[in-house]
C-alpha cells in the first residue's frame, strides 16, 4: 500500500511538471516571439523596380529617387466617371506636399499613347505605361487608386484612396516613418487588363513568338564570345535567365541606349516594342512554356557566323594595337593612332568592324586627325569645333556603316585615324585585335561628312540630381544633319538635340532621356534634317551627381570639366555634310 501511494505520488509530481514545463515552454516562445518582432526589419510589401517616359519625353525610375523619401502614384483612366473628382483631390494634397521630399506623379493604366495623354490636359506629368506592365506588375485594381513608394528599399508604405489615410501616411513617412504597409480598398473604376487575360488562357508560344524577340534584341550581345554576360542561346537559357529577363525589361535596363521613340527615330537606337515587351513579361509569368516546336530557333541563330565583311573586301583594313585586358577592375580609355600610307587624298563611302574580342571590346570611336594632332585636338580648349568623325563601334549587330549617296568622309594625304577604345572586364583576361575595313570612293564631288562638337564648360556641385546645361553652335551655312551622338561621362543623366531655326521656331531632333556612360552609340537619323543658314544647333540636358545615380562614384564630390572619364564633359555631335 505504500509502494502504491509512493508510486501515485511520483506519478502526481511527473505530472505537475510536465505542466510546468509545457507552460515555461510557451511563456519562453512568447517572449522570444516578442522580443524577434521587436528586433525584426519593417514588414513592408516589395514591390519590383520599374522606369517610364512620362507625356512630356522626361525619364521616370523608382530607384533613381532615393533622394526622395516617397514617390507618390495615382492610377489614371479617363474611362472613369468620377476620375476628375479624384484627380483634383490628389492634386490637392500633391500642393500641401509641394517643397518637401515627396514626388507626386500619375501613371497611365489604360495604356494611350503620348497625343492622347497630352490631350488629357493634367497638370501632374503622367508616366506612360504601355503595355500596362508596370500598372499590373504593382497590381493596381482601381483608377484613382494611390500608391506610396519607398524608392530606397523598393517596397510599398501604402495602397488606398487619395484620403486622410493617405496624408496620415506622407505625415509618418516624414516624420518617424512607417513599418508596415497600409491598404485601403479602392474608390475608383476597375481597371481592365485584356492582354494579360488574353496571355493566361493562351500564353505566347516559345519558337514562333518568344525567340525572334530574343534574336532580334539579345543574341547578338547575350551569347558565347559576346559582350552580354550571359547567353541566350537556347530555351533552356532563357528559362533560367527569364526572372532577370522580366527584371531589366521593366526598369528599362535592356535593351540599352533608351531613346524617346516619340522625338525622331534611328534604327541604330535599340528600340523594343511594347507589345514585344508585353509578350515576354506575360511569357515569363505563365511560367515560359517551351511549346510543341522541336527545333529551337536560339540554337540555330547561335550556330550562325557574324565575324564577315559585309560589302565585301575592304580596300584597306586598319589593325587596331594590341591590347591587353585585365581579368578584374577598371580600365580607363586606350588610344590609339595609326598612320596611313596613302599617298593621296582618300574618300571613305562606308566602313565596317570587327572587334578583335567582342566579350570586352565595350564600344570605340574614331576620328580622322592631322600628323600632329592628339585625339581631342580642339575640343580640350574649344566649347564647338568641327572634326572628321568615322565612325564607332558597338557591341551587338554588325559594325557596317554605308554613307549616304553623294557623301563621304575625306582622309587627306599625311592623315592618321585616332581610334579611342573602351573596354570592360568579364573576370577571364583577353588581348584584343580589332580590325577596321575602309571602302573608297571615286565618285566625284562628294559632300564632306563633319561633325560639330557642341559643348559646355562648368563646374558640377555635389548632390545636384539634376544640374541643367546647354550649348549651342550658330551655323553660317545650309546643312544637312545625319547624326547625332551624346557624350557624357558617369553623371550623365539626359541630353537632347534641337534645332532653332532664324525665325526663332525650335524642332526636336532627338532625345536620349536615359544616359548611360556605358553605351554611346552614333544615332544615325532615318530621316536627315535640313537645317537652313543662320540655325542654331542647341543640345539641353543634365547631370545626377546624386546618391540616386546608381553609377555616381561619389555624390558628395564637386566635378570639374574634363574628357577623362574620371571628370565630366558634356558634348552632343552633330554629324552633317553641307548643302
Amino acid at each position: 500500500m505504500e509502494l502504491k501511494r509512493k508510486q501515485s505520488a511520483s506519478s502526481n509530481v511527473i505530472h505537475v511538471g510536465s505542466k510546468c514545463r509545457r507552460y515555461l515552454l510557451q511563456l519562453i516562445s512568447g517572449l522570444l516571439l516578442s522580443v524577434f518582432a521587436t528586433l525584426a526589419p519593417a514588414a513592408l510589401d516589395r514591390v519590383g523596380d520599374f522606369a517610364l517616359l512620362d507625356n512630356a519625353g522626361t525619364f521616370h525610375q523608382l530607384s533613381r529617387y532615393q533622394h526622395r523619401k516617397a514617390l507618390v502614384l495615382m492610377a489614371y483612366s479617363d474611362e472613369c466617371a468620377t476620375m476628375d473628382a479624384l484627380v483634383d483631390n490628389f492634386k490637392g494634397i500633391a500642393l500641401e506636399y509641394a517643397g518637401s521630399d515627396f514626388e507626386f506623379l500619375l501613371i497611365d493604366s489604360q495604356d494611350l499613347d503620348r497625343p492622347e495623354l497630352n490631350e488629357l490636359g493634367t497638370e501632374l506629368p503622367i508616366l506612360e505605361d504601355d503595355g500596362q506592365l508596370v500598372s499590373e506588375t504593382l497590381n493596381i485594381e482601381n483608377a484613382g487608386d494611390v500608391l506610396v513608394l519607398n524608392p530606397e528599399r523598393l517596397s510599398l508604405f501604402y495602397k488606398g484612396q487619395p484620403s486622410k489615410d493617405l496624408e496620415s501616411v506622407l505625415t509618418s513617412i516624414a516624420g518617424e516613418g512607417v513599418s508596415d504597409t497600409i491598404r485601403q480598398s479602392g474608390a475608383g473604376c476597375a481597371i481592365d487588363y485584356p492582354m494579360k487575360a488574353l496571355h493566361s488562357e493562351s500564353p505566347p508560344d516559345f519558337a514562333s513568338e518568344i525567340a525572334p524577340i530574343i534574336i532580334e534584341n539579345c543574341a547578338d550581345c547575350h551569347r558565347q564570345g559576346g559582350v552580354g554576360p550571359f547567353a541566350l542561346d537556347s530555351y533552356i537559357m532563357v528559362l533560367g535567365w527569364s526572372p532577370m529577363i522580366k527584371e531589366v525589361l521593366l526598369n528599362k535596363r535592356m535593351p540599352p541606349t533608351q531613346v524617346d521613340p516619340y522625338i525622331g527615330h534611328s534604327e541604330s537606337a535599340r528600340y523594343l516594342d511594347p507589345n514585344d515587351v508585353q509578350t515576354l513579361v506575360h511569357w515569363i509569368n505563365n511560367r515560359a512554356p517551351r511549346g510543341d516546336s522541336e527545333v529551337d530557333p536560339l540554337e540555330v541563330f547561335a550556330a550562325q557566323d557574324r565575324s564577315e565583311w559585309v560589302y565585301g573586301e575592304p580596300d584597306f583594313i586598319v589593325t587596331g594595337s594590341r591590347n591587353e585586358i585585365p581579368s578584374t577592375g577598371v580600365m580607363d580609355y586606350v588610344y590609339d593612332d595609326v598612320d596611313l600610307p596613302f599617298t593621296e587624298d582618300k574618300w571613305l563611302r562606308a566602313i565596317q568592324y570587327i572587334a578583335g574580342e567582342e566579350s570586352v571590346l565595350h564600344h570605340l570611336v574614331t576620328f580622322v586627325t592631322a600628323p600632329d594632332e592628339d585625339f581631342w585636338g580642339d575640343e580640350r580648349i574649344s566649347e564647338s569645333v568641327t572634326r572628321r568623325f568615322v565612325g564607332s563601334y558597338l557591341p551587338g549587330k554588325t559594325n557596317a556603316i554605308e554613307f549616304d549617296e553623294g557623301t563621304g568622309v575625306l582622309v587627306p594625304q599625311g592623315h592618321k585615324l585616332s581610334m579611342q577604345f573602351h573596354y570592360v572586364t568579364n573576370g577571364q583576361s583577353a588581348v584584343d585585335e580589332t580590325q577596321f575595313g575602309l571602302y573608297f570612293s571615286d565618285e566625284p564631288n562628294l559632300k564632306e561628312r563633319l561633325t560639330y562638337a557642341v559643348a559646355s564648360r562648368f563646374l558640377l556641385p555635389p548632390n545636384a540630381n539634376d544640374f541643367e546645361l546647354q550649348a549651342e553652335q550658330k551655323v553660317e551655312q545650309g546643312i544637312i544633319v545625319t547624326g547625332v551622338r551624346a557624350r557624357m561621362n558617369f553623371r550623365g543623366k539626359r541630353m537632347k538635340f534641337v534645332v532653332e531655326n532664324p525665325e526663332g521656331l525650335t524642332r526636336e531632333l532627338f532625345s536620349v532621356p536615359s544616359y548611360n556612360y556605358g553605351w554611346q552609340p552614333d544615332y544615325l537619323l532615318d530621316e536627315a534634317e535640313l537645317v537652313a543658314a543662320g540655325s542654331t544647333l542647341r543640345v539641353i540636358g543634365a547631370f545626377d551627381n546624386s546618391l540616386s545615380n546608381p553609377s555616381n562614384p561619389d555624390p558628395d564630390k564637386e566635378v570639374t570639366f574634363g574628357l577623362e572619364s574620371w571628370e565630366e564633359m558634356f558634348t552632343g555631335y552633330f554629324t552633317f555634310y553641307n548643302q
